[in-house]
């Protein structure tokens, strides 16, 4: 890219407040382009005691090159699009004049902000997470299935009415008699929604997608047009995964790194592992998230004979200290996940890492780890068939080794993505972009 440009890079949460797989990418992202340009940061907070849209500023906890803007949103989170904050993010425009805008997720901000960059002709990418876009859940997961029985299902694609009706209906007034009313209300809302957001992706120059799954979603499923989808896999600050030594003598043990809700699937993890014969041990990372993990310990507390036992709760982690704390106490990872991950990043920090890795055969988890080369493929969505692959590894450590040393399957090297590099084919979809602009001017 010619010479330094001034880069707002929009996101829902920032490290450490927020601290899951999106979050964390913006942030590498950011501190590999401040080594050559001068990054903002339009992210949000949720503090009860700050004026709801109050807007302050801070630095990035570990890189004070890179400035904070933050927009307090304690109340207003159901909503997908909030004039006050599109207000404040036009003021942020005026004030900063960047060069572009890059976007990685608008839930819990505001979609609208992007027609703020575009009435500027600033150019805007979007970097796809998820399906928040296309499913206005985030995840194609049913909150209320039709089968009860079938918890968390998987939903086969985006209908207003379904969406009503089979997520939407929290919000029903739970009376018999109002649920067409209230069904055909929350079915025009989501229309109205997703009309909307087809504007916005209208609105925006280019998407890139970190997945192959994601993109062919996205362009088969959505209607965005190959012109606009680029594929790059997320990239890395490789030097963290570095060192790692597995601490001698404990048992084989699975890690699991992420959110403890149902749709990472960390309840069949727990279930799955009450079954291994052994003494296997599993230990959990995560945020505390108070009712959802006391429920996952009293599950684990629940197993058969010992092994609630052997269930280890170890809190967060500093993802600059990933390796010390995290692989360097665990003999594989566990992504359990039960919707269509796009491209996690804790498989491919353990794939650095030359950790095996287990996962679902299922959306973007299979595209990163390949059965029996770096890793183990189980069934989607079922404990006995994830067991079965753990108690492979935990009767076969050698295996788990062998798996390890492969790592990320898409480099002759095993060496997933260094974000340097990353950054340098971000800059290159930048430059095309600003040199549109200027032809324009």
């Amino acid at each position: 890219m010619g010479g330094t440009v001034k880069i707002l890079q929009v996101i829902h949460g920032y490290p450490m407040r927020y601290n899951a797989g999106s979050e964390v990418y913006t942030q590498g992202l950011a501190q590999a382009l401040a080594d050559r340009h001068e990054v903002h940061v339009f992210t949000r907070q949720e503090n009860a005691f700050h004026p709801e849209y109050g807007t302050q500023q801070e630095t990035d906890p570990s890189d004070s090159r890179i400035t904070l803007h933050l927009i307090n949103m304690a109340r207003a989170r159901d909503g997908y699009r909030h004039a006050a904050v599109d207000d404040a993010f036009g003021r942020l425009l005026e004030e900063l004049h960047p060069d572009v805008v890059h976007v990685g997720h608008l839930n819990h901000l505001s979609t609208s902000l992007v027609f703020r960059a575009k009435e500027r002709r600033i150019p805007v990418v979007f970097t796809l997470h998820d399906y928040w876009l296309m499913c206005p859940r985030g995840q194609f997961i049913q909150m209320y299935p039709a089968n009860a029985e079938d918890v968390w299902a998987v939903c086969d694609g985006q209908d207003d009415r379904k969406c009503a009706v089979h997520c939407y209906v929290r919000y029903f007034s739970g009376g018999d008699e109002e649920y067409e009313t209230d069904a055909a209300y929350w079915t025009d809302w989501v229309g109205r929604r997703m009309a909307h957001v087809r504007e916005v992706c209208d609105a925006v120059d280019v998407f890139i997608a970190p997945s192959m799954y994601l993109m062919r979603r996205y362009r088969d499923e959505f209607g965005i047009p190959d012109s606009k989808l680029t594929y790059i896999d997320y990239g890395f600050h490789r030097q963290r995964m570095e060192g790692r030594s597995r601490a001698y003598g404990e048992p084989f043990t699975f890690g699991y790194i992420g959110t403890h809700i149902p749709a990472k699937g960390v309840n069949h993890l727990v279930e799955s592992f009450g079954s291994l014969a052994g003494d296997a041990r599993l230990r959990i990372w995560g945020r505390c998230r108070g009712v959802e993990t006391e429920g996952l310990k009293a599950l684990a507390q629940s197993l058969p004979g010992s092994a609630g036992n052997r269930v280890e709760w170890m809190g967060e982690y500093r993802n600059q200290d990933i390796v010390a704390d995290v692989f360097d106490r665990c003999d594989a990872i566990v992504a359990p996940s039960i919707w269509a991950e796009n491209s996690p990043l804790v498989i491919h920090e353990a794939l650095q890492a030359r950790v095996p890795v287990i996962t679902a055969d299922f959306g973007g988890m299979a595209e990163y780890v390949r059965h029996e080369l770096n890793g183990l493929l189980f069934t989607h969505r079922d404990p006995r068939s994830l067991a079965a692959q753990m108690q492979r590894l935990a009767d076969d450590p050698e295996l788990a080794r062998r798996l390890g040393a492969r790592g990320y399957a898409q480099s002759e090297d095993g060496s997933v993505p260094d974000m340097v590099e990353h950054s340098l084919s971000v800059e290159r979809i930048y430059d095309s972009l600003l040199g549109g602009v200027r032809d324009d001017e």
